[in-house]
């Protein structure tokens, strides 16, 4: 007994140090499992709980933006331009789509939309977290619509999103201010300007809508909405409405727009009215007109082609971004600087024959047989290029550009909108830097007629005539007049602002309006065709050279080709003893200033003393 006892305990204290070397490991292995665990468990219950929780919510709320109306936009009397009206947009959702290859095709047949135009919208989302909405189309048919609803349960992941859009009441009617919403890029999405928005959201991409964005977008409202397992909704948890966005007035005046673009038809240039002691714009027309009612959901391909492939360059906002030599309208320029400097008086006479000679070379005047011996009075009302050859002469294309710059041309007049063009005013050191040459002198004689380098922006031509008869101010072009809430209460009114004063006395220029008036209503004046029989306009015609070919010099204008006919200009202000209203119209490659841009400067003038007359009784 007692050898079986001590046999026993020499067994089990061996099988124990054999188990105890096993079971060590184990122990320590089932030990750091225990901890990971119990890790794993801090980290998902205590530190990330409630984003878990959040997530796990998500699985069966959805969060839905709902799109803000924008604000409107009226014109100066409170009429409305542009509203809102609902429209339709398929958008889809990649986390409730288990098969999209086969809601793609689906669709592409539904909504009469090529595949790969679709296919492209889904490849510009990538990046962006699924639960995002990928906009497939906007403004679908009501018929698209109807069979979307009816087909739900074979779109998975499709839904129709309701959102508000432009309404035009005027159908393009001002389309180079007011411009045009389009779906943000992916550039803008990365912006700062734009870290509020989300891929298929619209933005306003030119004119108001562009320089307003933050003014007109509204806020988004949200919708809460319960789903199933399937991403198919249920009810709604939680709405929260979305807030219009501000009401911005113009100053332009709806009857008078439409008046100034019915004058121009399918010519090509800009119609520009602004009162004369304000800067307030009434008139801001370019024409071709944008298409922007087509616009809406996206440009059509077609229509973008038709807008590129046009020789009128319907793109180009002409009043600010189109650049022409300004033609006999700088002879304004030429007649102050001259005054100024008095190279000239009024009663100075220069004989003109036909044409003016220096060293050897014949520059000549538009009237062949000259216009004899000549004062600055007549030579403004009948565009004598000659004196102005010879005036110019005398003063030098370096003090030309001084006086220039004081009538606000060679720069930006300040306007609230985008890509606006300086225009150039050339000088002697210009041409040195620009060129590498030495100014020639026949040189300033072009200059002094507005040919040569010069180049204007229409906008700059209607400033320079209305800070001509309103005593020399420059006013900043307005074309806002107030911005209000939702409810009406003005946000912020704009008053006038001057940024500039003509160098030049007031004796001086009232010499000038005169000769403006005589080319008006002298039977010889060259602005003869926008005489009115109650009202007495002054104004300044114009014809500026596109290229000089002497090819055509002889040549019916019908015959030559359009793209080298010379750019018509007509700048104007009425009534002559007290200005309210300057009008100035271009006219690409519409030949004489007189007869092409004269009779529809003469249109927006009637039409604006009959609203005024009408208003007053």
């Amino acid at each position: 007994m007692r050898l079986e006892k001590q046999k026993l305990r020499t067994v089990n204290e061996e099988e124990l140090a054999s188990l105890k070397k096993r079971i060590d490991p184990s122990i320590a292995i089932i030990i750091l499992f225990l901890a990971i665990l119990i890790a794993r468990l801090w980290n998902l219950q205590i530190l990330k709980g409630t984003e878990y929780a959040t997530l796990s919510e998500s699985n069966s709320v959805r969060i839905r933006d709902i799109s803000a109306p924008r604000g409107n936009i009226l014109d100066r009397h409170g009429r409305l331009i542009i509203t809102n009206r609902p429209y339709f947009n398929v958008v889809w959702f990649k986390e409730d789509a288990p098969a999209p290859d086969d809601v793609i095709k689906k669709l592409s047949a539904i909504l009469n939309e090529d595949i790969t135009t679709l296919l492209n919208r889904i490849r510009d989302s990538m990046g962006q977290p699924r639960y995002i909405p990928i906009l497939l189309k906007e403004d679908i048919s009501w018929s698209s619509l109807i069979y979307i609803e009816n087909h739900r349960l074979d779109l998975p992941g499709v839904r129709i999103e309701v959102v508000p859009s432009r309404n035009y009441r005027y159908s393009n009617l001002a389309s180079h201010l007011i411009g045009y919403l389009g779906q943000i890029s992916k550039k803008e999405l990365q912006s700062s300007q734009y870290q509020q928005y989300k891929g298929g959201d619209q933005v306003g991409k030119m004119g108001v809508e562009k320089r307003f964005e933050e003014t007109l977008r509204g806020e988004k409202g949200r919708r809460y909405l319960e789903v199933d397992v399937h991403g198919f909704e249920q009810q709604q948890l939680k709405h929260i409405d979305p807030l219009p966005g501000n009401d911005i007035k113009l100053t332009i005046d709806v009857d008078l727009q439409k008046t100034a673009e019915d004058a121009m038809g399918d010519k090509a240039g800009t119609v520009i009215a602004m009162e004369v002691n304000s800067g307030r714009l009434l008139v801001f027309a370019s024409t071709p007109e944008l298409k922007i009612e087509q616009f809406v959901g996206g440009i059509p391909q077609k229509i973008w082609k038709e807008h590129l492939d046009d020789p009128r360059h319907p793109f180009i906002n002409k009043t600010i971004q189109g650049q022409y030599p300004p033609g006999s309208t700088y002879k304004i320029v030429t007649a102050l600087a001259g005054l100024s400097e008095k190279v000239i008086t009024p009663r100075t006479i220069f004989y003109c024959s036909g044409s003016y000679s220096l060293h050897g070379r014949k520059y000549g005047c538009w009237k062949r047989g000259g216009h004899g011996a000549i004062s600055l009075k007549r030579a403004l009302a009948e565009s004598c290029d000659v004196y102005f050859y010879q005036t110019g002469q005398k003063l030098g294309v370096d003090t030309l550009a001084s006086y220039a710059r004081g009538m606000g041309l060679g720069d930006k007049t300040g306007i609230s909108l985008e890509h606006e063009k300086s225009g150039l005013v050339p000088t002697s050191a210009w041409k040195k830097k620009k060129k590498k040459e030495s100014w020639q002198e026949g040189e300033t004689l072009s200059v002094s007629i507005g040919q040569g380098f010069n180049l204007t922006t229409p906008l700059q031509i209607c400033r320079l005539t209305a800070a001509t008869v309103n005593g020399g101010i420059l006013y900043q072009p307005q074309f806002i007049e107030s911005i209000t809430d939702p409810e009406g209460s003005i946000i912020q009114q704009f008053t006038p602002l001057k940024n500039g004063e003509v160098k030049g006395s007031t004796a001086y220029l009232n010499i000038i309006k005169d000769g403006l008036v005589a080319a008006v209503n002298d039977k010889h004046g060259t602005g003869i065709k926008a005489k009115m029989e109650d009202i007495v306009v002054g104004g300044k015609t114009g014809t500026s050279q596109v290229v000089r070919l002497s090819k055509f010099r002889n040549v019916p204008e019908e015959e030559i080709p359009y793209r080298y006919r010379d750019h018509a200009w007509f700048t104007s202000f009425a009534p002559a003893d007290n200005p309210e209203i300057a009008v100035t119209v271009l006219v690409e490659h519409g030949g004489h200033g007189g007869s092409a841009a004269g009779p529809v400067a003469k249109k927006v003038l009637e039409k604006y003393f009959e609203l005024k007359n009408k208003q007053s009784e």
